[in-house]
Order: structure tokens, then C-alpha cells, then sequence
């Protein structure tokens, strides 16, 4: 590496560890954000009752599998504050009690409902063996004993469980694959996400039986956040790319780009953007680097949460806030305000997010029965709202 190459990395490394301001210091899910964890208590709680996910589960509310993406943790937030009424009168219709959540079991809650378009649906396997031979795979892959034989054979797919394992072969093998391709002049196809889901439903479908390696599946379950920010600088990607504004200006800004992208989309984007990568990376002497399948998923998961939080709150504008939403008519902050409800400036232990939105959940159906006999409107919070008041919220709570 050249010499200016190297001061780069070290000042940018620099200023993303040592920056308390920096995009990439940002804490991403921290050990109150599990999302696997947030899967059980979706079960244990009886979300399932009425929500169901892709499909399976209950049908009394939305399927949260299929509705827009959310941006952050706020607008969750914001959708589940919104949603109380409605939610609270369709269990006490059909008799189920409301959960108590704890700012744990709400931090995983909502990290799991984030995270549920990480993974894709199953693949088509017939649209996958179209695509096997259009793509001209076969010209240089073998499957089930037929194709060509310039390239690995690629029965092996059977037990990969995560297009991760796909995409970090695709990676580490490109420069390879695209030497493979100029010499015998076949054009490199590129790939929707849907078709790779495709191609990869293909290859498992035909793959001759195999014994299950005594470890089971080869699945790759959400990765490490953290580990994928550390692995964006020892990668070198950060030489290249942005999150957030800092960063290399050679290719995109993947705060945005790779904002919620689910596991095959990322797996596509980097096959399709690969010949143009290797080539930025040629200029400037900079090595390709080689990642292991799990290595793979730490990085997805770094950029697929970097927004997570997106921009903290702001305390003033949380108390203006409660003014302009009507709160204060009966909460009050240091005596100032309603006398109906506790004074937000006494209250304690809110140190997170986690903990401001849990307490909102368990004291919502108080809160709801005053508001109905107080007959005042149920207060909608826009997700900014929600980071302002969460912000608001965390100051009284911290210890003076």
C-alpha cells in the first residue's frame, strides 16, 4: 500500500473511533437491541395472537412482514404509540391481555421487528433454472452433473442456508470468475435480487443428497454489527465508501444505499458492482479483500443498522413537544402542567431508549382510559417527535 493510502486510513480510522460526533461511533444494536432475542419475545408475549409475519401467525392486525420498511428505531416507535388505541380495543374484544414489557424485552422487540426484512422469502426454483442457463452459469458451473467445468462445481450450495455464504463466494472468487468470462467472451450478467433468490432456490433443489454436516445447516444468523464496523476499516472499504458523510467519496455513501437491504439484496448489489469495485481498487493500489462467509454477515449487519437510531433527539424540542401535543394537560415537568399524572421531571431510571419506550407501553392503557374520560384526542407522534421526546425523556431520568 502506498504511502498516501496508508495516512488515509489512519486518519480516518482516527476520526471514526476517536470522534464522539462520527457517523460510525454511533452505537448500532447494543447488547439491549438483540433482534433473535426480540424473535422470542414476539412468541412469549402473544404478539402472535394478532400479528403475523410473512404470512403465518394471527390476522386480527397487520402482517408485519409486509409493511413498509421502517426507517429507525423511532419510527417503529412512533408506529406502536400511534397504534395503542386500536391495538388496546381489539384485545379487550377478543379477551387478551395486554403484555408487560420490560425496557429489555422492548429494546429486542423492536430490534426483531427491524430486522424482519433481513431475510428474503424462499426463492422459485423453476424461474431458477431458467435463470441458471440465460445467466450462462452453465457455461462454466456444474449442477446435478451437467455443465460446464471451467468453474467449481456448485452441489455444494445444498447446505448453504444464507445467500451471505453465495455472496462472500461470488466476492472472493470474482476476479477469478471475470478472467474465466473475458476469455471465453461471455458477457457477466448481472442479477435482481429476486433472480439470485431464484438461482439459489435452483441449486439447492438439485444438489444430490449429502450427509448433514454434524454441525447442521450452514446458516448465518444476523451478524455482528459491531464486528462489521470494525471489519469496514481493516477491510479498507471505508477508503472507498462513506457511512453517514464519513468516509472515501469513490463510491456511494452506504449509510443510504445499504439502508435496510435484506441479505440477497446486498449478495446482488455486490456481484453487480464488483467489476467497477476491483477497478477502483486497482487505481489505488489497494488490494481486494478476501472475507470469510461470516465476516460477510458482520458487514451486512453493521450497514443494514447503521441508521438504526439515526439522529438523536433533541430535549428542547421533546418539551415543546409535550406542550403542543396536549400532554401537559396532564402531566407536568417541575410543577409546571397537569396535576392528573406524574411530573416527567421526578421521573427516574430512563436511561435508553428501551426504557422510555417501555414505560410508555405499560402505562398506555392509564393513560388511554384518561385521555377517553378527559375526552381528549390520543396524541399521533411523527417519528422525529418520538426521538425528541425519548431525548426529552432520558434527560429527566439521568441522575443531576
Amino acid at each position: 500500500m502506498n504511502l498516501a493510502v496508508r495516512w488515509a486510513v489512519a486518519a480516518v480510522a482516527c476520526l471514526l473511533l476517536y470522534s464522539p460526533g462520527a457517523a460510525l461511533a454511533q452505537p448500532l444494536f447494543s447488547p439491549s437491541q438483540d433482534p433473535v432475542a426480540g424473535s422470542r419475545v414476539f412468541g412469549a408475549k402473544g404478539c402472535g395472537k394478532c400479528h403475523s409475519i410473512n404470512g403465518v401467525g394471527g390476522k386480527i392486525g397487520p402482517d408485519l412482514g409486509r409493511i413498509p420498511r421502517p426507517r429507525s428505531f423511532y419510527d417503529l416507535a412512533a408506529a406502536m404509540w400511534n397504534h395503542l388505541p386500536e391495538m388496546a380495543e381489539r384485545m379487550r374484544k377478543f379477551g387478551i391481555a395486554r403484555p408487560y414489557l420490560d425496557p429489555r424485552e422492548t429494546g429486542d422487540l423492536i430490534a426483531f421487528l427491524y430486522t424482519l426484512n433481513y431475510f428474503d422469502p424462499p426463492g422459485n426454483v423453476q424461474a431458477g433454472s431458467r435463470l441458471f442457463t440465460e445467466k450462462k452459469c452453465v457455461a462454466c458451473h456444474q449442477v446435478g452433473g451437467a455443465g460446464g467445468v471451467v468453474g467449481p462445481n456448485l452441489d455444494g450450495l445444498a447446505q448453504f442456508g444464507s445467500p451471505i455464504l453465495v455472496a462472500a463466494a461470488m466476492w472472493n472468487h470474482g476476479p477469478a470468475m471475470a478472467e474465466a468470462m473475458r476469455v471465453r467472451k461471455i458477457e457477466r450478467p448481472s442479477f435482481k435480487d429476486s433472480e439470485l433468490l431464484d438461482l439459489i432456490a435452483y441449486l439447492r433443489s438439485t444438489a444430490p443428497p449429502r450427509p448433514a454436516p454434524a454441525e447442521g445447516p450452514l446458516y448465518v444468523l444476523p451478524g455482528r454489527s459491531e464486528e462489521g464496523r470494525r471489519l469496514f476499516l481493516d477491510k479498507r472499504c471505508i477508503l472507498c465508501h462513506s457511512v453517514g458523510g464519513v468516509g472515501g467519496q469513490v463510491g456511494p455513501d452506504l449509510g443510504e444505499r445499504g439502508l435496510n437491504w435484506s441479505l440477497t439484496q446486498f449478495a446482488a448489489a455486490m456481484w453487480n458492482k464488483a467489476p467497477k469495485m476491483m477497478e477502483a481498487m486497482r487505481a489505488r493500489e489497494i488490494a481486494v479483500p478476501q472475507l470469510q462467509a461470516e465476516e460477510m454477515a458482520d458487514l451486512v449487519a453493521y450497514l443494514y443498522s447503521v441508521r438504526y437510531f439515526v439522529e438523536p433527539g433533541h430535549p428542547g424540542k421533546g418539551r415543546q413537544a409535550l406542550a403542543d401535543k396536549g400532554c401537559l394537560g396532564c402531566h407536568s415537568v417541575a410543577g409546571a402542567g397537569g396535576k392528573v399524572a406524574s411530573d416527567f421531571a421526578r421521573v427516574k431510571g430512563l436511561d435508553s431508549p428501551g426504557t422510555v419506550i417501555s414505560a410508555l407501553w405499560n402505562h398506555s392503557f392509564i393513560m388511554e382510559h384518561r385521555a377517553e374520560r378527559r375526552k381528549v384526542s390520543w396524541p399521533k407522534l411523527r417519528p422525529e417527535e418520538m426521538a425528541d421526546l425519548v431525548a426529552f425523556l432520558q434527560a429527566q431520568g439521568r441522575p443531576r
